[in-house]
Formats: structure tokens, C-alpha cells, sequence
């Protein structure tokens, strides 16, 4: 395929319109010119004409990124870059007609920020290659991927692919534009922003090297974005696999490896997209489902959505609790958890109706609610005067009044009901 007169397909109206409108469905914070999503529109109306000849002339020039610091579960930051919103127009411009051509050189085990690709087929193809005997995982963690891409190796790569002088100054210059830091202004000479709408492409660009080398060696890997695991058939092997790659990442792409987070273990001993894995001794075979992090971290949320002292109604509480169950379900639901969702349905409606009692407030009228709904007065009263709220919430007149189909007509959501529908597809 020819590259060598890309600017011209990406100023295209129809091109141009279409990374309009995806940004604005991206919706996002403003970057450090303050321009929000909602005023791009009336901007690129003005300025559209002199943005594309900025682009045609090589004199386009992206302005820093605003960073935004993101804390992770284990702890540390994630760096996000925040381009303004015109940035971000260009990036997606160029971003959507780049990709269907880096698409025909991608590895078809790579998953993550591709077309039609998700995290679940990930997740599904190590399981396939982990019942097809490779009981060993390298499991590779690279140590702030986005913050240490080399530049320079990044558009060498590029550069054997697109030949269009115009395309490759647009994107050496979104990569050199610089990061705002309180004000502060620091310049960009490793990295890639993680944030910005080119920068996944660049991340596959970049990593498909790796991808390229492992088939080459004819090891089985699983690959979404900078998480990348690798299955092998021996201890042995792994080791041996483990120090080659590393030294393959560090030496020949310029990137590092963290030996703190890598490791060499059983499929049961992983955690890999969230999920974890274990031996169905009946079905003979690994299997996947959340991992106990994953876990604790929907209890952590959850709880605070149901916290009592959350001064919203019980139906706001629900909408939100929805809100969560249907994003967390609709990410884990490939994976073998009946149990789990039984569950913590139990967990969700003790607490639910924790909150309910709660906003009965007074004895008088914890009985007179009770009654209604159908407690005999003798124990309705009984169970109004219960001091706290988990032994009420537990009582048998409560769970008898606010039962689980109260619950769900007002509208709180089943976990397990979720989970035994129709799958969600990625």
C-alpha cells in the first residue's frame, strides 16, 4: 500500500467529521487551553480551514499535555495526559486512517486498544492455551510502558510503514509536545501520553517488535497492550524464557521490565485483565473467573455506594449500585462465578436493607412500615425496638418486609440473574 500521501485521506471532510464526532463522544476533561468538548464544534468552525493548512505545511504545533495523576489499587500513580480537545480532534483524524493499515501487521494474539477485539478474547485465548498443556506462565510486567517508549526506535519503527513526511512530523510532534505539571512546563523526551487518542496506536506499533519476536522464537503469548503473559510447558522453560525476553524488552526495544512485579508461576498463581484462574478438576480443565483483588475492590465500591451515612435517598443509592453491577458484569461475566454472585447479592441486600432501616428512623415507625408490609403488629413491634441496624437487617420480620422481589421492584438489580442471562458480548 501506498503511504506517502496519508494527510491528504486524513483531511478528508468525511474523516474530519468523524474524529469530530468521536470526541465528542469520548467526552473528557479540557486540557491547559480550558477548551471543553461542547466548544470544539463552534471552534473548528472558525479555525478549521487554518488547522488543516497548518497540517499540510508541517507547521501544526500540538500544545502540552495537562497531566493528571491517577492512583493505582496497589498503590503508586498512573500518569494520564490530557491533550486539549483540538489536539485530540487531530489525534483521532490521524489516529483513523493509520489504523486499518498498522492492522494488517498486527499479531492476531495481541488484544488490547484493536478494532472488534476486547479483554475477555484475551483472557478466553490463554485459557485455551493453558488446557492445551502449557502449565507454566511468564508473566511479564513493564514498568510504566506509556512514560518510557524511546522515541526515536518508535518512529524508526513508524517510518518503515508511513512514508508521508507530513504524517510522520504530526506525530513526532504530538510525542515532543511536552507536559504541564502544575503549571510547570517539562519537556517529553521518552514516552508516549497515556490519555491522548494516538497513543494506543503507538503503543501496538511498538509492541507488535515483541510480538513479532516471540512468534519467532514459537512461544505462546497472550498480549493487551502492556500486559503481556507468555505459557510455557516446564519450570525450566519459563526461566529461561523469563531472562531472554526481559533481555529481548530492555536491550532491543528500549523499554523495562519490572522484576519486582514479573513472575514465573502456576495459571492459579496469576492475575491477569482482572481475572483469575483455576483447575476444574470435573471438567478437567482451567477456568477463569474474577480475581480475589477484583473482588475486594467491587466490595470496597459497593460498600461505599451502600454506606448508611450517605445523606441520598435508597433509590439513588440503587441507581448508583446498578450502575456498578452492570459495568463489573458485563466485564466478568465470561467467567465461572454462580457462587460469587449469589453472594454478594446476599451482601448487597443486607446492606440495602440496612439503609432502609435506617431511614424508617424511629421505632414508631419501623413497626407501622413492618405492618404494612405484612409483619404480624406483635413482632413488628418486637423487632422496631432492635438496637443497631445489622441485627434488624438480619431479623426475619425485616428480611420477611423488604424481601428479594421488594428489593428488585424497587429496582435493585440480581448479580445472579445477571450472570444466568443471555451473555454480554465484548
Amino acid at each position: 500500500m501506498d503511504t506517502s500521501s496519508l494527510m491528504e485521506q486524513i483531511l478528508i471532510k468525511d474523516n474530519l467529521n468523524a474524529a469530530y464526532l468521536q470526541v465528542v463522544r469520548n467526552k473528557g476533561a479540557a486540557g491547559v487551553d480550558g477548551m471543553t468538548v461542547e466548544e470544539l464544534g463552534d471552534y473548528l468552525s472558525e479555525n478549521g480551514e487554518s488547522i488543516k493548512e497548518q497540517l499540510r505545511t508541517r507547521k501544526y504545533k500540538p500544545q502540552p499535555v495537562r497531566r493528571v495523576e491517577i492512583p493505582k489499587p496497589d498503590g503508586g500513580v498512573r500518569n494520564l495526559g490530557v491533550p486539549t480537545v483540538v489536539d485530540r480532534f487531530v489525534q483521532q483524524a490521524v489516529a483513523q486512517v493509520l489504523t486499518p493499515i498498522f492492522e494488517e501487521q498486527f499479531h492476531d494474539h495481541s488484544y488490547g486498544f484493536r478494532p472488534n477485539r476486547c479483554a475477555q478474547q484475551a483472557v478466553l485465548k490463554a485459557l485455551e492455551m493453558m488446557n492445551d498443556g502449557h502449565s507454566w506462565i511468564v508473566d511479564i510486567d513493564l514498568a510504566k510502558f506509556f512514560d518510557t517508549v524511546d522515541h526515536d526506535k518508535l518512529m524508526t519503527i513508524f517510518g518503515r510503514t508511513i512514508k508521508d513526511g507530513d504524517v510522520i512530523s504530526v506525530v513526532r510532534k504530538f510525542l515532543v509536545s511536552g507536559v504541564m505539571i502544575d503549571d510547570e512546563y517539562e519537556d517529553t523526551i521518552v514516552g508516549t501520553p497515556q490519555g491522548g487518542n494516538i497513543s494506543p496506536l503507538l503503543a501496538n506499533i511498538m509492541l507488535n517488535e515483541l510480538d513479532k519476536e516471540l512468534e519467532a522464537r514459537g512461544l505462546d503469548f497472550v498480549r493487551y497492550a502492556d500486559d503481556l503473559i507468555i505459557m510455557v510447558g516446564s519450570k525450566q522453560a519459563a526461566e529461561r524464557v523469563m531472562k531472554s525476553v526481559t533481555r529481548f524488552i530492555e536491550e532491543k526495544l528500549g523499554l523495562k521490565v519490572n522484576a519486582e512485579k514479573s513472575k514465573i508461576d502456576k495459571p492459579k498463581g496469576i492475575k491477569y485483565l482482572g481475572f483469575g484462574f483455576y483447575f476444574d478438576s470435573f471438567a478437567k480443565g482451567y477456568k477463569a473467573r474474577p480475581h480475589p483483588k477484583a473482588v475486594a475492590k467491587f466490595k470496597a465500591q459497593m460498600k461505599k455506594l451502600t454506606c448508611r451515612s450517605w445523606g441520598v435517598s435508597n433509590g439513588y443509592k440503587v441507581q448508583k449500585l446498578n450502575q456498578l453491577i452492570r459495568g463489573w458484569m458485563n466485564y466478568f461475566k465470561m467467567g465461572s462465578m454462580k457462587g460469587l454472585c449469589e453472594r454478594l447479592d446476599s451482601n448487597i441486600r443486607y446492606r440495602l436493607r440496612m439503609c432502609i432501616w435506617k431511614h424508617w428512623k424511629t421505632p414508631e415507625n419501623r413497626a407501622k412500615n413492618l405492618i404494612k408490609l405484612g409483619i404480624p403488629a406483635w413482632s413488628a413491634w418486637k423487632t422496631a425496638y432492635l438496637h443497631g441496624y445489622a441485627k434488624p437487617a438480619r431479623s426475619w420480620d425485616v428480611h420477611q418486609a423488604i424481601n428479594n422481589k421488594r428489593l428488585a421492584e424497587f429496582g435493585q438489580i440480581s448479580m445472579l440473574d445477571y450472570y444466568t442471562a443471555k451473555c454480554v458480548t465484548c
